[in-house]
């Protein structure tokens, strides 16, 4: 399935490199470009946050009221999403497309051989890229090491904007757990991949962390939006 992904992406892959002649500096724009493209997906994920957030008080509500009544707990949380323009579901379509693109990047920058058809890109996978003699062979420290703190920068950023609704506080301590947790499994993994996808896994998790902090500002914004439209009301 990741190859119906990863076949055009090397083309794409290809396309960069024949233009810039390093493959280093490729990788970089390569995901610089691919990350780009995801971000309308990540916007409306976080769009989606959002809006949980501010329904947030009235789903309590309703699941308090109607504690002892499934069925019509079920019925007022329907009629108030429809009302609202909410989901509960609203950001997972968008979280699932990333990760199919990420999959398809994996298995492209993890065994390129397997999809790039050109010889010239062949021999360039193994071309040298500032402190590393090969980037088709693991960097066993500096790489790894940059990957598991970018990633757990971007894992204490995303926390700011943690999805809202009625698994909220265990998501909540799922995303604590993850934010020690993933960095160390990126970290090992990284001294055992090839030092191209360790280099594209850093650079996407360094942007990632910009998105997050864009993505904070927004969410602060429109909580102080929300109290003045609630002042406002009052008064």
């Amino acid at each position: 399935m990741f190859a119906i992904l990863a076949t055009p992406m090397s083309y794409l892959l290809t396309w960069i490199y024949d233009f810039i002649g390093n493959y280093g500096i490729t990788l970089i724009l390569f995901t610089v470009l691919i990350k780009g493209v995801m971000y309308p997906l990540y916007a409306k994920q976080i769009r989606t946050t959002m809006n949980m957030s501010r329904m947030q008080p009235k789903i309590k509500e309703i699941q308090q009221k109607y504690a002892k009544d499934k069925a019509m707990m079920n019925q007022k949380m329907a009629e108030l999403y429809k009302e609202e323009g909410g989901s509960m579901y609203g950001g997972c379509l968008p979280m699932l497309i990333q990760m199919i693109v990420i999959m398809g990047l994996f298995a492209l920058l993890r065994n390129p051989m397997n999809y790039i058809s050109s010889d010239n890109m062949l021999f360039a996978i193994h071309e040298s890229f500032l402190w590393i003699p090969d980037l088709a062979q693991p960097d066993k420290w500096v790489l790894p090491i940059v990957a598991g703190i970018a990633t757990f920068v971007s894992t204490y950023f995303s926390q700011t904007s943690q999805a809202a609704g009625p698994n909220a506080e265990q998501m909540k301590v799922m995303t604590k757990m993850m934010k020690y947790v993933f960095p160390v499994m990126i970290l090992l993994l990284a001294r055992s991949y090839p030092a191209g996808l360790a280099l594209y896994w850093s650079i996407n998790q360094i942007i990632q962390i910009f998105y997050n902090i864009r993505f904070a500002e927004m969410k602060k914004k429109a909580s102080k939006d929300n109290k003045k439209k609630k002042k406002a009301v009052k008064a």
